[in-house]
């Protein structure tokens, strides 16, 4: 099984993606991200070297700014290498207890999502991190 990990910042959400990633003990783990800003992307990178994590950085061009056919195009050829492995990408994701939030947080990380179900090979993991909103929701949900 190779393990694709996607990184936007270096964040704890990130981090316990990386985290649930090296736990399934993939024979491969390779972590991305896609450059559609220099200096956002420098800084990721700085911040992975910074603690050391012990899995490469791959960084995607994307010189229209486009986050997810870099990704695509990324996994695809990792089914070319590797026709008969299983791939596992693992999308850290925001859990938000406000309707608006969702507009805000997680819609890239949707439509990466929808366009790798149709990969075969292909499986997706979503790696939840709760944000206080959603503890609130929640909360509110438990008195009614």
């Amino acid at each position: 099984m190779h393990a694709v990990l996607l990184v936007s910042h270096v964040r704890k959400p990130v981090l316990r993606a990386l985290a649930y990633a090296r736990a399934s003990r993939p024979s491969r783990l390779d972590a991305i991200t896609v450059d559609i800003d220099a200096e956002e992307t420098a800084q990721t990178v700085a911040d992975w070297e910074k603690l050391e994590i012990p899995v490469p950085l791959t960084v995607l061009a994307s010189p229209y700014r486009e986050t997810v056919n870099p990704i695509m195009d990324y996994v695809k050829q990792m089914r070319l290498d590797s026709p008969r492995d299983l791939i596992v990408v693992y999308i850290p994701e925001y859990v938000v207890g406000k309707w608006w939030e969702q507009l805000v947080h997680n819609q890239t990380a949707l439509r990466i999502k929808t366009r790798l179900h149709f990969e075969p090979g292909v499986m997706v993991a979503s790696v939840p991190w709760q944000l206080k909103s959603s503890e609130e929701a929640k909360n509110l949900q438990d008195v009614q």
